[in-house]
């Protein structure tokens, strides 16, 4: 997910004025948002065996219109973010929920492929920047001190939308068919896209922030931007998580057609239990990172050796798994599997906080979603519907883990260099920031 950042320093407290009960108003329709996002984007994998069927399509077209949509967040998530800041962050929000819900109710009323292309195609589009921008608003309302939860919560958000775009979305399909799959995610967001800038506004979200716009446009520091590609291990870091990002997009995306398959699942069972393991990613991430949290506090080296445990991990579950004949041993491994694969999501994202300067951590990790999003969820459901075609899924899914080794490798080389790297960081930093922009950032 792309996380951008505030126009107002971290040491500001933006929250000032607002009051908690409307706060949590925000949040919760943020948050209602995020989970439309995610349901417009992974609905389509619940009713893949069926668009298979009744368009005669290969698993490589399939693969491509669940790949353009994370193909287009990974290309505009940075310029539509920064358009946001400029234009104003709410009306931005509800203009992008109103294109990727008409765009989901496009995918709804296509009659061929190339029509459910063009329409996948923007709901990438308005879905490129909502994460990016969805959390500035919601650490903008709430104090400093909770906006570390804050901001998880709103990123589990993700999880808990695929989920119940997989499920509710195959449920759907066999009771009323794959059109009203798309038709009732694109209603939901179309319901939350009219509601939210009447209840949601500008000028009551962030008054401190909008009060200092102007004065700090000229104090604005240019040289810690350079520490968004200035190190091994931060231009290293994007990359692992890249790489992992390929496997556990496309064990999600893949996963309902594989019961389907194999395990002669319908269309809403198979979504169903596909969605399980999708929550398995969810809780593996949350719990991953109180872990890495709670051993690593003494030893900066510690959350990368974990990241290298949890690649390591999830491809030997994920391995092991897939040599069993399918029951319920094979769905527990691969429940296992699936909680470790986006382990490394926190470590990976307190690493590059550690490594770039406070005042760009947000266009730092709006960099990341775009390296997550370009060798990732681009490119891996596209690359297993390929290989599907060539060895069957089951043959796809043995190859898709390695991924994870090559993960692990890169996780150790930034290991090598990161002590240095930090030094290096906080050497140009020390005169720019204070000294608790370069203190250690917790998952």
């Amino acid at each position: 997910m792309a996380i951008h950042h505030s126009t107002v320093a971290d040491e500001m407290d933006t929250s000032i004025g607002i009051p908690r009960r409307y706060a949590w108003i925000v949040f919760v329709l943020t948050f209602g948002l995020l989970i439309s996002d995610y349901m417009s984007r992974q609905v389509l994998n619940a009713v893949f065996p069926i668009l298979k069927n009744e368009w005669t399509l290969s698993d490589g077209q399939l693969g491509l219109l669940s790949g353009i949509v994370a193909l287009m967040v990974g290309l505009l998530t940075i310029p539509l973010s920064l358009l946001a800041d400029r234009f104003g962050r709410v009306k931005s929000l509800a203009l992008m929920a109103m294109l990727w819900s008409l765009a989901t109710l496009g995918c709804a009323l296509a009659q061929n492929y190339p029509e459910m292309l063009f329409a996948r195609f923007m709901v990438g589009v308005g879905e490129a920047a909502y994460g990016s921008v969805g959390i500035a608003v919601v650490v903008s309302v709430f104090p400093k001190s909770m906006r570390a939860t804050l901001a998880s919560a709103f990123m589990a958000g993700a999880m808990f939308g695929s989920v119940l775009g997989i499920s509710i979305g195959g449920a759907i399909a066999v009771k009323l068919g794959w059109r009203w799959s798309f038709a009732s995610m694109a209603l939901f967001g179309l319901l939350l896209a009219a509601l939210y800038p009447i209840i949601v506004k500008e000028a009551r979200i962030a008054p401190q922030r909008l009060a200092t716009v102007g004065s700090n446009a000229k104090t604005a520091v240019k040289r810690p931007l350079r520490t968004l590609y200035g190190t091994r291990s931060v231009i290293a870091a994007y990359v692992a998580s890249g790489l992992q990002t390929f496997v556990a997009g496309s064990m999600i995306v893949w996963m309902p057609s594989f019961f389907n398959r194999y395990y002669g699942m319908g269309e809403g069972k198979a979504g169903v239990v596909a969605g399980v393991m999708v929550l398995c990613c969810g809780a593996g991430a949350i719990l991953c990172g109180m872990l890495s949290d709670r051993l690593c506090r003494q030893s900066p080296l510690r959350k990368i050796e974990m990241s290298m445990v949890f690649c390591l991990g999830s491809c030997l579950l994920m391995s092991l798994a897939l040599v069993q004949s399918t029951g319920p041993v094979q769905l527990g491994l691969i429940g296992l599997a699936m909680l470790l694969v986006t382990g490394v999501n926190g470590p990976t994202i307190a690493t590059i906080a550690n490594l770039t300067h406070y005042k760009v951590h947000g266009t730092a990790f709006a960099t990341l979603t775009l390296v997550n999003n370009l060798l990732g969820l681009a490119p891996g459901p596209f690359v297993t519907g390929r290989v599907s075609d060539l060895i069957g899924l089951h043959g796809a899914f043995q190859l898709v883990p390695l991924m994870s080794i090559a993960a692990a490798a890169v996780f150790f080389y930034i290991r090598c260099h990161y002590l240095d790297d930090m030094a290096r960081v906080q050497g140009e930093t020390v005169d720019q920031a204070p000294a608790k922009a370069v203190m250690e950032v917790s998952p």
